[in-house]
């Protein structure tokens, strides 16, 4: 197997600014697809004058991004790079589980097997994510990457794999700044070929202060973050639309990610005169706040609340975690999703373990439908995978998937999501009854996205 370059520039100029100026988002045909990869229409008539599926035996062009090259026999490689030790490793194994289900359901694309050729620790950090899309990207016959878990991985990693002329797709990176506002204006750290089936949480941030100034009445509330891009994003979201509401934020503060005494910041929130405090950190510091929280005097009454990145079956099992409120994507329903959680005890012995499994399967899904629809057969099982056309497959993918009907805008956010509000009771210590304990669901239309 060997690797072509549409261009030879590529191969004289730095890999870096070659493609990020050749990286404009195309307009792909619009297919629909199925939970269980089933392609339902054909690409648009507009799409085939110059991109058609291998299925077909027909001929694409290769594109700005280049080509791989699959001889027949051999594998179509796919990556993971996710959280897979360490205090988030649940978030990570549960959306690694998804995607080897995903492979064995699919079992082969256009007659070629499908391997999951690297299955990266991001470790949640910055540079996790950036050592795993440098070993990733070092073999180029790695065609998409599935991750990452967490979004401060997720920065660097989405530079690295997109630079590479390669798609990164997320089940679980909710950050604005990997993707946009929703509001027209590109995120900071976006970048062409970058995807995400998780929410965005402008959204979640907004369902969470919904909640609490409608539903529990709350008007006086702290927020903290631990400088990752996802907490900061989704503690500004909740500041933005709670004050917008009519609420106050009494206190904007930060912790670190390995910080254990968070009582100076909790004495700070008490004296703020703060009723609640929206945390939506990760473990282990999310452990300290809840523990800690019970030992200031002044915040006796305060009410504790969370979110996805403390939805773990780690987290909700502490004994300071009862009564706590967290927001979380809205837990799939149906028999498609009976079907992969039967597959998934039956594999792993065990439920579900977080909130993103369903997302990181469809993601994986749609990889292998853009990949069936960007690749040529030369007709003795040889393919060509066009780079370009599989990032415009992408865009123009409507994809019918366990978390319902996805489809991607300009910047990659390619969910429709709905935003669940859960409390964590006595009755329901444990990360399954925990999510379907749901209180509220906020919908992107309610919340005016």
């Amino acid at each position: 197997m060997k690797m072509k370059r549409g261009l030879k520039l590529l191969a004289l100029v730095g890999v870096l600014s070659l493609i990020i100026a050749a990286c404009g988002g195309g307009e792909g045909g619009d297919t629909t697809t199925t939970a269980g990869g089933d392609e339902e229409t054909t690409t648009s008539a507009a799409a085939e004058e110059t991109t058609t599926s291998a299925a077909e035996g027909t001929t694409v062009p290769a594109g700005e991004l280049g080509t791989v090259e699959v001889a027949a026999g051999e594998p179509i490689k796919i990556a993971s790079a996710q959280t897979i030790s360490g205090d988030t490793a649940s978030l990570g194994t549960d959306q690694v589980r998804a995607i080897e289900i995903a492979i064995a359901d699919k079992g082969e694309i256009l007659g070629h097997p499908i391997e999951l050729a690297f299955n990266e620790d991001e470790g949640c950090a910055s540079e996790g994510g950036q050592t795993a899309a440098t070993r990733i990207t070092a073999d180029p016959q790695v065609i998409a990457v599935i991750g990452t878990s967490c979004s401060g991985a997720g920065v660097p990693a989405s530079n690295v794999i997109t630079s590479a002329g390669r798609v990164l797709i997320s089940g679980s990176n909710t950050s604005p700044v990997l993707t946009s506002d929703l509001a027209g204006n590109e995120g900071p750290e976006h970048h062409e070929g970058y995807f995400r089936t998780a929410h965005n949480d402008a959204i979640q941030g907004a369902a969470a202060a919904t909640f609490v100034f409608e539903e529990l009445g709350l008007t006086q509330v702290a927020t903290i973050n631990d400088g990752d891009p996802y907490t900061q994003g989704l503690t500004s979201a909740f500041e933005g639309a709670f004050t917008d509401l009519g609420g106050t934020i009494a206190l904007s503060t930060a912790v670190t990610p390995d910080q254990t005494d968070m009582r100076p910041v909790l004495t700070e929130v008490a004296a703020a005169g703060a009723e609640l405090i929206f945390f939506p950190i990760f473990q282990p510091a999310g452990d300290f706040v809840a523990e800690q929280a019970l030992e200031v005097a002044g915040l006796e009454e305060v009410v504790l609340m969370g979110a996805d990145g403390l939805l773990s079956d780690t987290y909700v099992v502490l004994p300071q975690t009862e009564n706590m409120y967290f927001s979380g994507p809205q837990t799939p329903t149906g028999d498609a999703y009976d079907e992969f959680v039967a597959k998934y005890e039956a594999e792993y012995g065990e439920a579900p373990i977080q909130s993103f499994h369903a997302h990181a399967y469809d993601a994986t899904n749609m990889v292998f439908t853009a990949i069936e629809e960007a690749a040529t057969d030369d007709g003795s099982g040889n393919l060509s995978i066009d780079m370009q056309a599989l990032r415009d497959s992408l865009h123009g993918m409507t994809y019918e998937g366990l978390t319902g009907s996805l489809s991607c805008d300009e910047f990659g956010d390619c969910a429709a999501p709905n935003i669940d509000i859960l409390q964590n009771t006595a009755e329901t210590a444990d990360i399954a009854a925990v999510r379907g304990n749901i209180l509220a669901t906020y919908s992107a239309e309610q919340l005016g996205f």
